[in-house]
């Protein structure tokens, strides 16, 4: 069904905003009321009541209909609809059986409810684009001439000099020409954890960066960065009509057409060829219509799919209307993000060994004292953790930064160093194999591993990592139990990364280091392979695959862009 503009008088606020469902809201009343007068023999205002009902309801159902007929030469389900829908209320009022017309209007809401749940889908989708739209900022620090001359991002071209400071998002994709620092990119890739950017790395736009100051040269203009490139990935996976979708679409403009041409030959034929009276063919015509009417199809299965949607929102999960709902049922094939998705998305400390004589309070609350200064996402992670563990720890000066490598201080007049292992290396001379050792085992699992560093001395090392869900592993063998053909990991986390969490999950497909246009790839593949696939996910990174997929799933806390 096309989306559709509701043009009543528009003098509510109700109205003027949400016009579909103001129109769906007033015609259920418009039916309740006539129905309780009906229990009171107050016909005339029910039936009053009730043309109300059905002009409010079925009016841009009509329209749509007469429209495509008169201008496409089509018959649709709208326009059938709204036939069968008079069908019935000619029979309530030749039979008087005036529950018959409530019936027709029942067919009305449902149509009604049906565009305003479309709407409110589309302007929703259309409302997070421009939120991803505002991602990138409106402006850029151009240098020409060592000048610095603040311009709007738009104006940018390739090859112009860009200075990005500390803390701010990358104005379009650009190579660093000058400086490093770590990137936050978890908006478009989905990564858990920043990423060290240097000279010749590339940044994307929308990202954000570090606590170092970059210089770039633009390498795209802005219209082609990854961002624009994703947002026209999302409108044209809209755009394209799934398969079963086409098959249903061909279907009812083929069905519309025999019920419509059955119904006037049935109206007109029978008194010639079975002497039936005009009176009983009529009947019986109006009769046929209702009954064929998808309309009527749709009424019976209308209350499993409500009681569905309804026990899903009960439970948190929300269904954007029943064709999704039943397509879960043909579900083939699955794809899990790993970032949000599988895993918590958020950093947490997992093992911290430390220096033989030392004990792991100790090793946290060195760490702590630094970290404490930083607003790095594993920083946080150690802080966090120190402080649920009650550790206090001495105020740290001299605190400086040493961009994608780690943090210096003093605490109690010694030298403090936390960082990886590059940095350690460079800064304390007895660097202990042992120490090697378990870095490289816990690397192999996929963690981030830390070194914490006193006085020239190792005394232990941290590690983290963004964990899996509880309730993941268990899902999964639930997935397999239920004779789901392909089980997927898709990530834009590195290969030791992904590995590791799908080998814990027993997930045996895994795609990593995947760029937002290339999940869109992955999705399109396993639906050549099996159809009915389903994207989960929960991220700006994820918006194309869940809009191209057959079912898409999003695990939220806040918006997201996604036609499902």
């Amino acid at each position: 069904m096309n989306q559709k503009k509701f043009s009543l008088p528009q003098y509510l606020p109700l109205a003027q905003y949400y016009p579909e469902a103001f129109a769906a809201g007033t015609c259920a009343v418009l039916i309740f009321l006539s129905w309780f007068c009906l229990q009171i023999n107050w016909v005339g205002l029910a039936l009053l009541i009730l043309t109300t009902a059905y002009v409010i309801g079925g009016y841009e159902s009509a329209k749509e209909g007469i429209t495509t007929l008169w201008s496409e030469k089509e018959l649709d389900v709208d326009l059938l609809m709204i036939v069968a829908a008079l069908g019935a209320a000619a029979l309530g009022l030749w039979q008087q059986e005036y529950d018959l017309i409530i019936d027709g209007a029942v067919l009305i809401l449902i149509f009604a409810i049906s565009g305003a749940l479309e709407t409110f889908a589309m302007e929703r989708t259309e409302r997070n684009i421009q939120k991803l739209m505002a991602i990138t900022p409106d402006t850029a620090r151009l240098i020409v001439d060592y000048q610095e001359t603040e311009i709007p991002v738009n104006q940018l071209k390739m090859g112009d000099f860009v200075l990005v400071k500390p803390g701010e998002l990358i104005p379009t994709d650009s190579i660093i020409i000058e400086g490093s620092s770590t990137i936050n990119q978890a908006p478009i890739t989905g990564e858990s954890i920043p990423v060290d950017k240097t000279v010749g790395d590339e940044v994307f736009a929308g990202t954000l960066n570090g606590n170092g100051v970059l210089r770039l040269q633009v390498n795209k203009s802005p219209e082609s960065s990854l961002i624009q490139r994703v947002i026209r990935l999302v409108e044209q996976a809209k755009t394209e009509t799934p398969p079963s979708q086409r098959f249903v679409e061909k279907f009812e403009k083929i069905y519309a057409k025999v019920i419509v041409i059955s119904g006037i030959l049935l109206g007109i034929l029978p008194p010639f060829l079975l002497n039936w009276s005009w009176e009983t063919t009529i009947y019986r015509a109006l009769i046929f219509l209702v009954v064929a009417s998808p309309c009527a199809l749709m009424a019976a299965i209308m209350p499993t799919l409500l009681s569905g949607i309804a026990n899903g929102a009960r439970q948190g999960i929300l269904f954007k209307n029943g064709a999704q709902l039943e397509m879960m049922g043909e579900v083939k094939a699955i794809a899990f993000d790993k970032t949000g998705t599988l895993t918590t998305g958020k950093l947490q400390v997992v093992d911290i060994i430390p220096r033989k004589g030392k004990s792991e309070n100790e090793v946290l609350q060195l760490a702590a004292a630094l970290e404490s200064c930083s607003e790095h996402p594993i920083g946080k992670a150690i802080t966090q953790t120190a402080i649920t563990k009650n550790i206090q720890w001495q105020p740290a000066t001299n605190v400086r930064a040493k961009t994608g490598e780690g943090i210096t201080g003093i605490v109690n007049n010694e030298i403090i160093i936390v960082g990886k292992e590059n940095l350690i290396k460079s800064e304390v001379n007895n660097f202990s194999s042992y120490f090697l050792e378990e870095s490289n085992s816990l690397q192999e699992q996929g963690k981030t591993v830390i070194f914490v560093a006193r006085s020239q001395e190792i005394i232990g090392l941290i590690s983290v990592a963004d964990t899996v869900r509880l309730e993941a592993g268990q899902m999964i063998n639930q997935l397999k139990s239920m004779k789901i053909k392909s089980i997927a990991m898709l990530t834009g986390d590195n290969q030791q990364t992904a590995n590791s969490v799908a080998q814990n999950l027993g997930i045996n497909l895994v795609y990593y280091e995947l760029l937002p246009e290339d999940k869109l790839t992955v999705i399109k593949r396993l639906q050549q392979q099996n159809k009915n696939v389903a994207m989960v996910g929960d991220g700006i990174n994820d918006a194309p695959a869940l809009s191209l997929a057959t079912v898409g799933i999003a695990m939220v806390q806040q918006l997201i862009i996604n036609n499902e």
